[in-house]
């Protein structure tokens, strides 16, 4: 094998037509149309991406408008609310003392309504007439009637209480009195 260099580098013929260069092509020419409908499409996306970057970016802005709209409503309503809660928590502290004062001068009011009620009932026994039932009414009748019949009898039967009569008379003969 390597006693023979020379024999190496020699190639046979039967290989030597399999192993020749091809022929050139006949009409083999530069392309030029396939370069600017390749540039044509990458600036028609190009235009289609900054049409899309442009809505994009004013969406993201109306969004971050309306975000901040919003927020700032919800500052203002939160500030409101605190100042409402702050407010109802003095009012009802106010009222709390209100009813706790009402309560305490109805407690008062009370005690004093019942001991003059119970003073009006002790007067009342007193002074307001109980009317009389008819049995008492009319014993009481018999009896004054028959006190009556006594002292006319009295009268009738004695003539121990006649009445005396003296004038006197002054000079003109007027009478001045009687007894």
């Amino acid at each position: 094998y390597y006693g023979g260099g020379a024999a190496a580098l020699l190639q046979d013929d039967k290989f030597g037509a399999f192993m020749q260069q091809p022929a050139a092509p006949e009409h083999h020419s530069k392309s030029s149309g396939a370069g600017s409908s390749i540039i044509g499409i990458l600036e028609v996306c190009e235009s289609d991406f900054a049409n899309n970057l442009a809505k994009e970016e004013q969406q993201e802005a109306d969004a971050e408008s309306v975000y901040q709209k919003i927020t700032q409503e919800n500052k203002i309503t939160v500030a409101s609310k605190e100042q409402d809660v702050k407010y109802k928590t003095q009012e009802s502290k106010s009222l709390d003392s209100t009813v706790a004062e009402l309560s305490s001068d109805r407690e008062t009011t009370n005690a004093e309504l019942s001991a003059v009620l119970e003073y009006y009932g002790k007067i009342k026994e007193r002074c307001i007439a109980k009317p009389e039932t008819y049995e008492v009414r009319k014993a009481s009748r018999e009896a004054e009637i028959e006190g009556l019949k006594k002292a006319l009898a009295t009268l009738n039967d004695e003539t121990a209480f006649l009445q005396r009569k003296n004038r006197r008379h002054s000079m003109r003969g007027s009478v001045i009195s009687v007894k």
